[in-house]
């Protein structure tokens, strides 16, 4: 969710178009990231470490947390949003994971070295530790969250989980623990419509099988919103018991 700026190019927060308008009326904080290292960690996945300008002093840290990243797209603003990993507030580094498709982000990402910058966003993050603690977690996501879902499960520590991952595994860094994780994968076809049917006709069952299950959605916006009205409307769940994030939208 993404514009590059060179070295000393332009004031920060400059010429980013009504999105970056609405987001400084909401009071989003501004910060300029130093790459400091990036490697491939799969031939489809790369790794790119930086500092964090003051972001985590600033706004400290909790699970699933993402900022918005500004890319140059054919001379026009273009955001988009990434979870932060390894995170480490003491010496004011991160790491950003970009699943490398065609796109001025990935050709960003496949480029970048030590000494680049870029601008970012904090705006609209959040995480509340779900109370009391989940007996069961259940994931819905994709390639685009799977940083998100990472921080997710190491942060709710010891409990199982049941993760709807849209598409394949194979290519991408390693998901979950398979002691205590069951991954289903399920193609995307129809615009997430096959996705939304296969958690419709399998989550209700596994949600009555425990005391205190916890949902977290983070696919394309449609499908998000389609899987959170389920949850909400069918099936009852609290708001306090789910969590459902739009991380992309289909074009």
């Amino acid at each position: 969710m993404a514009e590059s700026y060179a070295k000393g190019e332009g004031a920060m927060g400059q010429g980013r178009g009504w999105e970056g308008a609405v987001l400084k009326l909401m009071r989003a904080k501004d910060f300029m990231f130093t790459v400091t290292g990036s490697e491939d960690v799969t031939a489809d996945y790369r790794r790119v470490r930086f500092t964090d300008g003051g972001l985590l002093a600033a706004a400290g840290v909790h699970p699933t947390m993402w900022v918005r990243l500004w890319f140059d797209n054919a001379g026009r603003p273009h955001q988009r949003a990434y979870t932060l990993v390894d995170p480490d507030p003491a010496a004011g580094t991160f790491a950003l994971e970009f699943a490398l498709h065609e796109g001025c982000a990935s050709d960003w990402a496949r480029t970048a070295e030590p000494g680049d910058t870029i601008e970012a966003t904090v705006q609209g993050t959040g995480f509340e530790d779900p109370s009391p603690a989940p007996s069961h977690v259940f994931v819905v996501g994709d390639p685009a969250s799977l940083p998100a879902i990472n921080s997710l499960l190491g942060a709710l520590g010891d409990a199982p989980a049941t993760i709807w991952f849209e598409g394949t595994l194979d290519g991408l860094p390693c998901l979950a623990d398979p002691g205590r994780h069951e991954v289903r994968e399920v193609p995307r076809r129809d615009a997430g419509a096959a996705l939304v049917e296969r958690v419709r006709a399998e989550l209700p069952a596994l949600l009555r099988a425990g005391p205190d299950p916890y949902v977290w959605i983070a696919c394309d916006t449609a499908t998000t919103r389609t899987l959170s009205a389920f949850l909400r409307k069918d099936l009852g769940v609290p708001k306090q018991r789910m969590q459902a994030l739009g991380y992309w939208r289909a074009s």
